[in-house]
């Protein structure tokens, strides 16, 4: 949603700031991705909702559930929780963790790439050889997830940003469509 990345901008650009300067940036990014998906949770997400419950105990209680995380340990994260929950925006937290990761991968100098294939890869070969095919022609490192969508039929469709790659079988039928009724 749109609505919720401008919410969500300004609390992973603070966040990000403050890991940085504790060089707690991978922990804090674990317990992060750790809570956005906590909240998702349907029994967690209806807690969040509750209007009977006061923030202070709504935020104690999603820490509590990740007791064990790295992240929660640092009483500047913890805080960071409770001014989310404070400002009733937990439901705002996986919005929070992608542009999180997203301001973290553009330090590391890399991207999010989603490779889409009409079938699974044989081997971790074959994926290692696809990114690294892919990092020369985006000119960045990624850090790539595959998906399986039969509906390509056949090739690859890559998601970099806001930039695609169709290389896809249906995306070729459709380009020759568009052309033929044109």
């Amino acid at each position: 949603m749109a609505e919720f990345a401008t919410i969500a901008r300004p609390y992973a650009k603070a966040l990000f700031d403050l890991a940085d300067k504790q060089n707690q940036i991978e922990s804090w990014l674990s317990g992060l991705k750790e809570m956005a998906w906590s909240v998702q949770q349907p029994k967690v997400a209806e807690l969040i909702e509750q209007t009977e419950t006061d923030s202070k105990q709504k935020a104690d209680w999603l820490i509590g559930l990740l007791a064990d995380s790295p992240a929660v340990q640092s009483e500047m994260f913890r805080n960071f929780v409770h001014i989310v929950a404070q400002e009733k925006r937990l439901q705002v937290l996986p919005e929070i963790y992608t542009q999180y990761q997203d301001l973290a991968l553009s330090r590391n100098n890399a991207k999010k790439a989603v490779v889409f294939s009409a079938f699974d890869f044989a081997s971790e070969a074959e994926k290692q050889q696809i990114v690294s095919d892919l990092e020369q022609r985006f000119n960045s490192r990624l850090e790539a997830t595959f998906k399986t969508d039969p509906a390509l039929i056949g090739g690859i469709k890559v998601e970099v940003g806001d930039q695609v790659l169709d290389l896809s079988v249906q995306g070729k039928l459709q380009k020759l469509y568009a052309a033929m009724t044109n």
